[in-house]
């Protein structure tokens, strides 16, 4: 879903108090700010925000549903009507920018410790900043998180990278994933439907 937004004020950067891969500058990392008390209050997690373009600016803003991790074209457009109001007051991005909000996606990047915990058995991609051994690239199945830390097994066995390490990290698409996701859209479509039941008996 696609909406336009025009800032009129300079924006004022405040920095995110921990550190994670869903923003990379001080812009989003603002955008972040004030917009994820609202989308929370409403049930939303902000997977990643991402701002992009020079002339015509395009705000990127990945989320989803904390009870389930679906988003569908409903919620998106609920999302946005809540958040337009605060872009309306703050300004947090100069000139002219066109608002997209979307899901994750099947294959979604992994942003925080908790996404790796959640999808531990699946394979995922992840990029180091700094080189390791000359390798900035790596590939497994992600076995285990403790703390800071992300263990992945691979084909020459299991090794380890610190989440401060990261630069990017997404879930690798395979069919084990696109079941996992068919189910939890089936128990999501089940569970509204059981709320659309309830209230129309009320």
């Amino acid at each position: 879903m696609e909406a336009q937004r025009r800032a009129h004020r300079p924006a004022a950067f405040l920095l995110l108090k921990e550190p994670h891969l869903r923003a990379v500058n001080p812009a989003e990392e603002r955008v972040i700010a004030l917009i994820e008390p609202t989308a929370e209050q409403m049930g939303y997690r902000i997977v990643r925000v991402r701002l992009s373009g020079n002339r015509r600016k395009r705000l990127q803003i990945m989320a989803e549903r904390i009870s389930d991790g679906e988003m569908g074209i409903a919620d998106c457009e609920r999302l946005s009507r809540a958040i337009s109001p605060i872009f309306d007051l703050e300004d947090p991005i100069q000139g002219e920018f066109d608002l997209e909000l979307s899901s994750p996606g099947i294959d979604r990047p992994l942003m925080r410790t908790e996404d790796f915990e959640r999808f531990i058995g699946h394979d995922a991609k992840l990029e180091v900043a700094i080189p390791i051994e000359g390798q900035r690239r790596f590939r497994g199945v992600i076995s285990g998180v403790a703390g800071d830390v992300i263990t992945l097994a691979g084909e020459r066995g299991e090794f380890s990278l610190q989440f401060s390490q990261l630069s990017d990290a997404r879930l690798v698409l395979t069919d084990r994933l696109i079941e996992l996701d068919l189910k939890r859209a089936k128990a999501a479509e089940a569970a509204e439907q059981k709320n659309l039941n309830e209230g129309n008996e009320a």
